[in-house]
């Protein structure tokens, strides 16, 4: 029986290797793991009396007293402009679900090291012990002078909506579900090639999205903002359309946006002559389901570690397939995505992060793959060096067409 669940499933940690060669031991993710990924270094040298009188006291009193003058020195004297707080509650972690915020932390550590290694961006973690929305807010609008964005990290849905929401309205600084809106920038650039593969029109698609959860509904809406004509998204009840009446508000807002044909029933239903299948559930996806999709289909399976269909079983009847795994070809991981898009949004010193601005993003990193496409290389890979300065060079300039740009 053909299931879709709303959890989200997919990370930009991907699962351990399986082959025997690439196999890690307890002793070599547990020691490197001992004392934390993290340390903090001085940028100012710390060597003799005048070093310190110059880093610290009384040196240090007139850079503060001139930003009580005027506070927007701050990011000019203080590492705020580069500085992003990667935050959870740990509801959400991986494919380990509501682990508590001290079990999250390794992770947390994990993302801030992606940011320093692939963007030069400095971050902290922070793990708040509460799944109040309206504690967190407070906590973060109060250490707001502290950082200059924040990486919501591993909430869960449906209240990762409304905390993003919140804290966009409340900072001035750029927020960012990266579980959302990272999946979905990459599933974006992903299947900007894979049409180009494959001959498609983009705005012609007809897409179905397996799975409601955080980035279900970003590929949603990242989608519709890039123009494709028909998303249809299925949840654990069936396809999301304005006659049923067991709708959270955010799939409500959905119902609204997305099915233009009023598509009812499940996942066959929805699949049925469709182009692209992009799965970010914890289901399964049968083979007869995919086999009666269009010629040629393009199917993302990128839940983790088991995709909604092995991607062995979709090539049968999809000219392209990708997956979250990093044993697969075309790995659809979030660290394409965040490091350049949060270091664009604070090259401008922009107030948020747009979707005019997240689109780009998959431009970028769709553009980084072109010259070299085939079926197994839709987008670049995590270690590829030009990925993060091509996506904030990008992000950067649609923040200045957006006029949310200071810089």
């Amino acid at each position: 029986m053909t299931t879709v669940s709303d959890h989200q499933n997919t990370s930009d940690s991907p699962d351990l290797p399986t082959s025997p060669s690439a196999e890690l031991t307890h002793e070599e993710i547990f020691g490197a793991h001992e004392g934390g990924k993290l340390a903090i270094a001085p940028t100012a040298a710390l060597t003799n009396p005048r070093d310190l009188s110059i880093a610290y006291t009384p040196g240090v009193a007139k850079v503060s007293r001139a930003i009580s003058a005027d506070e927007a020195l701050t990011s000019r004297y203080t590492w705020t402009s580069r500085l992003v707080a990667v935050v959870s509650d740990g509801t959400a972690v991986l494919g380990l679900g509501d682990i508590g915020a001290r079990a999250s932390l390794p992770v947390m550590e994990g993302k801030a090291a992606l940011f320093k290694n692939f963007a030069e961006l400095d971050s902290i973690p922070l793990v708040l012990d509460t799944t109040d929305n309206d504690e967190i807010v407070e906590t973060l609008v109060r250490m707001r002078p502290s950082f200059g964005a924040v990486n919501l990290e591993d909430v869960a849905a449906p209240r990762c909506f409304d905390l993003e929401r919140r804290l966009i309205e409340a900072l001035d600084c750029p927020v960012m579900h990266d579980d959302q809106h990272g999946t979905a920038v990459v599933t974006l650039a992903a299947l900007r090639n894979a049409c180009e593969l494959s001959g498609r029109d983009f705005g012609s698609l007809r897409v179905v999205i397996s799975g409601a959860g955080a980035a279900g509904v970003a590929c949603a809406e990242i989608l519709e903002a890039a123009g494709v004509a028909e998303v249809v998204v299925a949840d654990s009840r069936g396809v999301i359309h304005s006659g049923r009446d067991d709708l959270t508000p955010i799939k409500t807002e959905l119902a609204q946006r997305t099915n233009p044909r009023h598509v009812t029933g499940g996942p066959a239903e929805a699949l049925h002559g469709a182009d692209v299948l992009i799965g970010v559930s914890a289901g399964t996806i049968p083979e007869e389901l995919v086999a009666t999709m269009a010629e040629d289909a393009i199917v993302f399976a990128l839940s983790n570690p088991d995709p909604e269909i092995r991607p062995e079983v979709a090539a049968r009847h999809a000219s392209v397939v990708a997956t979250g795994r990093s044993d697969f070809p075309n790995q659809i991981n979030n660290v394409l995505a965040f490091p350049g898009i949060f270091k664009g949004a604070l090259d401008a010193g922009s107030r948020m992060i747009s979707d005019r601005m997240k689109v780009a993003a998959a431009e970028a990193i769709a553009a980084v793959a072109s010259e070299e496409l085939s079926a197994d290389y839709i987008v670049p890979s995590p270690l590829d060096p030009r990925v993060a300065p091509e996506v904030a060079a990008a992000v950067a300039e649609a923040a200045r067409e957006d006029g949310v740009a200071t810089a």
